[in-house]
């Protein structure tokens, strides 16, 4: 008796929280008050803050280059920058989304709060921006557009409709604990993209068709109101980071590869596509060009592209943009940077590190090198895991570090 009034109590909670979320929705889609009034504040001072400071001490950057702490933003993944330069929008793979706010324009935030607290949010990991400021955020399995959060998000309500209802981002069939960390840009044909991971190691043949049909394991695009909904691009395994060269319009995304093949192999990726339709190998390869076991005596498609950059094995590639700054010497200019957010399975860890990749003026790519380290010990310990790289209108860039829980900030010459 004791269990089944537990369990109806956690039911009734779980229904009244669900509905409340709705509720709260309908009103905001409806521009009307919800009843919430807090926010909750990150404390941007004191030991944690120091602490962070010192291990920054310890990372390596070329000559001329500084980093320094920017925010603390807890589980700080992926980031929007707002193009009126107000504020930058910090996902997390719980349940929050932060504002973070530079307010006298020191290069230091002033302010961390939650972003529209009335909404419960489900790993809402992916938030970008259109040109016009409307603010995207994909979530696990949703994604809602937020016109005007740059000047309307102080307060806890925000006006926020859907572009993918619940449930209709993947099917519920679909629905995972696993690579669920969505991440979305606007083409340059004013499309929303949003990558979906597939949940396995290596999918199975029998899910195959299903995740062809939905773009899980790809991209998808859609009009900027979900509608016209159509798989970009095929055969990835879970990529984590994606942004259009501006000089031609190309995506370019990083993909986390199959795991348990040894500490070696199969590479990392950073990939280039040239064209809707492309397949970039999944399940066939498990990186690069490396087979994987399960596919090994299947014939791949005979179209299959190869990644752009082979990156080391294991070292989780993430987050990426085009740098378009003006601040940082010339060779960067046109070039990517990358976060590497270190192995979890690997005998010896490698990445926690911030990548750059020259890209030629044909749109071809150029050198890779690392631009920031030192977040790796020489015991193998993590003193942070960068997630997420975006460029402030000064032309500094931001690194987001979800185990430190902060945002950095790398400047030149200043």
């Amino acid at each position: 008796m004791r269990n089944t009034l537990i369990a109806c109590l956690l039911l009734a909670s779980t229904s009244l929280a669900t509905a409340q979320t709705t509720d709260n929705l309908e009103k905001l889609s409806n521009f009307q008050s919800t009843g919430v009034t807090e926010f909750t504040y990150i404390d941007q001072k004191g030991e944690n803050a120091d602490a962070i400071k010192k291990t920054l001490e310890k990372i390596k950057l070329p000559a001329g280059f500084k980093i320094s702490l920017y925010a603390i933003v807890p589980d700080a993944r992926h980031m929007a920058v707002g193009p009126q330069g107000i504020v930058t929008f910090v996902g997390t793979r719980k349940t929050k989304v932060w504002s973070v706010t530079d307010r006298n324009k020191d290069r230091v935030a002033d302010e961390v709060k939650d972003f529209a607290p009335s909404l419960s949010m489900a790993i809402p990991n992916g938030p970008c921006f259109s040109p016009d400021g409307f603010l995207y955020i994909a979530e696990q399995n949703r994604v809602l557009v937020y016109p005007a959060a740059e000047f309307f998000y102080e307060s806890p309500d925000v006006a926020a409709f859907n572009v993918f209802k619940a449930g209709t981002l993947v099917p519920k069939t679909e629905e995972s604990y696993n690579h669920t960390a969505r991440t979305c840009r606007i083409g340059p044909d004013k499309k929303l993209y949003i990558s979906l991971g597939q949940p396995f190691n290596v999918a199975p043949k029998e899910k195959l068709e299903l995740y062809k049909e939905h773009g899980i394991g790809g991209v998808i695009r859609s009009d900027t109101d979900g509608k016209n909904r159509e798989v970009y691009t095929y055969g990835v395994r879970n990529s984590v980071g994606m942004d259009f060269n501006p000089a031609n319009g190309e995506l370019w995304f990083t993909d986390n590869q199959v795991d348990g093949m040894g500490d070696d192999i199969p590479p990392g990726e950073l990939n280039r596509q040239t064209a809707m339709g492309q397949n970039f190998g999944h399940p066939w390869f498990g990186g690069g060009t490396v087979r994987t076991n399960e596919y090994k005596g299947e014939e791949p498609p005979a179209d299959i592209v190869h990644p752009a950059v082979e990156m080391d094995a294991h070292a989780a590639d993430l987050g990426m943009v085009f740098y378009s700054g003006s601040q940082f010497p010339a060779k960067y200019k046109g070039g990517i940077f990358s976060a590497q957010h270190g192995s979890w399975n690997r005998t010896t860890p490698i990445g926690a590190r911030v990548m750059f990749t020259a890209v030629n003026e044909d749109g071809s790519v150029g050198a890779t090198e690392v631009f920031a380290d030192g977040w790796l010990d020489s015991n193998g310990e993590y003193l942070g895991r960068p997630v997420d790289v975006a460029q402030l209108r000064d032309g500094s860039i931001l690194v987001s570090d979800d185990l430190a829980g902060a945002v950095y900030r790398i400047s030149y010459g200043d």
